[in-house]
C-alpha cells in the first residue's frame, strides 16, 4: 500500500508553522511525513532554515506519523558519528517511525564549515563511507577510522532495538546505480513514470532490486494553471536548474541570480499543477500503480492550508476507496 505524506519545507516556513501543518496533515489523513535539512534557504525570499533535528523530535512527539529527513553524512556540516547519535536517539524514542535519506549534499549548506567542496565522485565516496560509519555505530561498535572521514574511539550508547532504515537520495540514474550497493531504499524527486522507471532500474542494477522507493513529489496548487505556475516559479523556480549547478552554488543570492531568467512557462510540463481534486487523484495514480512505498507531497507555493484541506477532504479518501476496490 502506498502511503501519502506531507513534506515539511524548512526553507520556506518557520518550524512553528510546519509543526502546526504536519499536525493538521495527520488529522486530515496523511500517513507519513518528511522534512528537509538545510542551513540556508535556497533563496533569500524563501527566508527560513529551521534546524531539522530539533523539529523532528517535536514532530514525532506531536504526531504518530512515520517521519524522515534528507541529510548529508559526508563529514562537512555533520560528522557521521553525530548523525548516528541523533538518528539513534529519535529511533529509540519513537521505534520504527524514523528513517533518514543520505545524500552527497549541496555546497549551499555544507561549504560553511570551511573544508572545501569536492567534486561528485569524492562526495559519493564520502557518502558511502559516512553511511558505513553510522551503521557500525548502530551495531554498538566502537569505531576508529582513518579514511576520508576520520573517527577516533566513537561509540553510541543509547541505541534503538532496530537501526533506522537508510535511503539513498538520488536525482540521476547514475547516483541510483551507485547507491544500490549500500542503501536500504531509494528516495528521488517526482518525475514521469518512464523516467521514474529508469531510476528504479538503475537502483536494481546496482544491487537493490525490490528495495522500497520514496518519491518526494513537488507540485503547484491553484485555481488556474497559469496562476499556480507563476506562484511556483517565484517560490521554487530555481530548483529546476541543472542538478550539478544546484550542488555547487554557495549562497541563496547565487540561486536567485541563476534562476532570475526563469519564467512560469519554463516550468510547464516539468512541475505538476493541481487545479482540482481529480487532477491530483489522476496524477498520484501512476505512483500508486508503480508500487511506490511513500509519496511525500510538497506543495511548492504558499497554499499549505488549502493543500491540506483539499487532499484531506477529497483526494486521500478517493485514493483509499480506489485501493480498497
Amino acid at each position: 500500500m502506498t502511503r501519502i505524506g506531507y513534506h515539511c519545507s524548512h526553507e520556506q516556513y518557520p518550524p512553528s508553522s510546519l509543526l502546526r501543518w504536519v499536525i493538521a496533515a495527520e488529522a486530515a489523513g496523511f500517513e507519513c511525513a518528511m522534512c528537509s535539512d538545510h542551513l540556508h534557504p535556497w533563496t533569500e525570499d524563501q527566508g527560513h532554515s529551521g534546524f531539522a533535528w530539533s523539529f523532528l523530535g517535536a514532530a514525532l512527539q506531536a504526531t504518530s506519523l512515520r517521519f524522515g529527513v534528507v541529510t548529508v553524512p559526508g563529514g562537512w556540516r555533520y560528522h557521521p558519528a553525530v548523525l548516528a547519535q541523533a538518528a539513534a536517539t529519535l529511533d529509540e524514542m519513537f521505534p520504527d517511525r524514523f528513517w533518514l535519506a543520505a545524500g552527497s549534499g549541496e555546497a549551499l549548506n555544507e561549504h560553511v564549515v570551511g573544508r572545501g567542496w569536492p567534486g561528485k565522485e569524492e562526495r559519493n565516496a564520502r557518502l558511502a563511507e559516512g553511511v558505513d560509519i553510522m551503521r557500525a555505530l548502530w551495531r554498538g561498535e566502537e569505531v576508529t577510522r582513518n579514511g576520508s572521514i576520520p573517527v577516533e574511539s566513537a561509540r553510541v550508547y543509547s541505541l534503538p532495538a532496530r537501526p533506522p532504515r537508510v535511503y539513498a537520495a538520488a536525482l540521476t540514474p547514475e547516483t541510483a546505480r551507485f547507491a544500490g550497493a549500500w542503501a536500504d531504499g531509494l528516495i528521488t524527486t517526482g518525475r514521469p513514470p518512464e523516467d521514474l522507471q529508469q531510476m528504479i532500474d538503475a537502483f536494481a542494477e546496482g544491487g537493490a532490486a525490490g528495495k522500497p522507493l520514496i518519491v518526494q513529489a513537488g507540485f503547484a496548487l491553484g485555481a488556474k494553471e497559469d496562476e499556480a505556475l507563476a506562484e511556483a516559479c517565484a517560490e521554487w523556480g530555481c530548483l529546476f536548474l541543472d542538478p550539478d549547478l544546484l550542488a555547487n552554488l554557495r549562497r541563496p543570492a547565487d540561486f536567485a541570480a541563476a534562476g532570475a531568467a526563469l519564467r512560469p512557462e519554463d516550468l510547464r510540463g516539468k512541475l505538476p499543477v493541481v487545479t482540482s481534486a481529480q487532477e491530483a487523484i489522476d496524477w498520484l495514480a501512476d505512483y500508486i500503480e508503480m508500487g511506490v512505498e511513500e509519496v511525500q507531497l510538497h506543495c511548492v507555493n504558499r497554499r499549505q492550508d488549502e493543500f491540506i484541506e483539499l487532499f484531506g477532504e477529497r483526494v486521500l479518501p478517493a485514493l483509499e476507496r480506489s485501493s480498497e476496490g
